[in-house]
């Protein structure tokens, strides 16, 4: 594979980008954002690594042998719908988004009425650490004929199910795990620091889980809200789906998407300074972060009054 097409070109796009090019391949790339001063670092990075942009989805896809979606959960239907009508015939179309079974199906509908070969794939943790080589799951019928071929581009993915949706349930399932729990950490935290007993609290975690460092655990939580979190509860409101089409309903992941949601509202204020900024969500210590969530909440409830 020489030729791919990445559509959705933020953090993950942009590592993806940046390894493949490194491999000599070929790379195209589409993102809404492009257009306008939003899209002036996105230009300058496609200008630093080689990067072919593209004015739309049907302008990125054609003659790419792999079409790549990486774009937010919300979006991963729309985005197949958009990219198929282009498609070469037998173009693999690997969907990287955290979308759930249902709309997985969906997509894969779209993009194999039109003669592409459907993919999904599961992300099974923070891309940023391990690049291309994050742990990826795939599924779909299609998925056995593309996993060596990944392999070459560097990928870590492994098969799951010939069936489309396993993968995606076994990635989303996690997800109310490990969101809830960043989710969970942030309200605790931030509580207990509210009435001065967050060292006890800690202290606490530390001896019923003393396989984590609950101060480290609890800074990069609070990093990585603030820097993803509209991604996180566009992520976690198809969690939530995944949930539903269980037949359960889901409390613990719709809360997990309003409290990442709301982060991410108080992260697009300003609340904790200016994005790409060397202090933005960069606190060693979350209590930093804690204390300007609580000071906000202050400020709200005294206008209120």
């Amino acid at each position: 594979m020489q030729r791919i097409a990445i559509i959705g070109y933020g953090e993950v796009g942009r590592i993806l980008a940046e390894d493949l090019r490194a491999q000599g391949r070929a790379v195209t790339a589409y993102d809404t954002k492009l257009r306008g001063e939003l899209g002036e670092p996105l230009r300058e990075h496609a200008l630093r690594f080689g990067v072919t942009l593209a004015a739309s989805h049907a302008q990125a896809v054609p003659g790419a042998e792999l079409v790549i979606s990486a774009v937010t959960a919300s979006q991963a239907v729309p985005v197949a719908e958009a990219c198929a009508p282009a498609l070469y015939p037998g173009t693999f179309f690997l969907d990287f988004n955290s979308a759930s079974p249902g709309a997985k199906i969906r997509a894969g509908e779209a993009i194999a009425s039109a003669g592409g070969r459907y993919v999904e794939g599961a992300v099974m943790t923070s891309v940023p650490p391990y690049r291309i080589q994050v742990p990826l799951l795939l599924g779909g019928p299609d998925a056995a004929a593309l996993a060596p071929l990944l392999a070459e581009l560097g990928f870590k993915a492994r098969v799951a199910s010939e069936r489309l949706g396993v993968a995606s349930a076994t990635k989303m399932c996690r997800s109310v795990m490990i969101k809830g729990l960043e989710a969970m950490v942030i309200e605790s935290f931030t509580a207990a620091r509210h009435y001065g007993v967050e060292d006890a609290v800690i202290t606490s975690l530390q001896e019923t889980f003393p396989g984590i460092d609950w101060e480290k655990q609890g800074a990069y939580f609070f990093q990585r809200v603030i820097e993803h979190g509209r991604r996180r509860s566009e992520e976690v409101r198809e969690v939530a789906q995944t949930v539903r089409e269980a037949g359960l309903e889901p409390w613990s992941a719709s809360g997990t998407a309003e409290r990442q949601a709301w982060v991410a509202d108080l992260a697009d204020a300003g609340l904790f300074g200016e994005r790409g900024s060397k202090g933005f969500a960069r606190s060693a210590d979350w209590r930093t972060e804690a204390d300007r969530l609580l000071a906000r909440q202050h400020d709200k409830d005294s206008d209120e009054l």
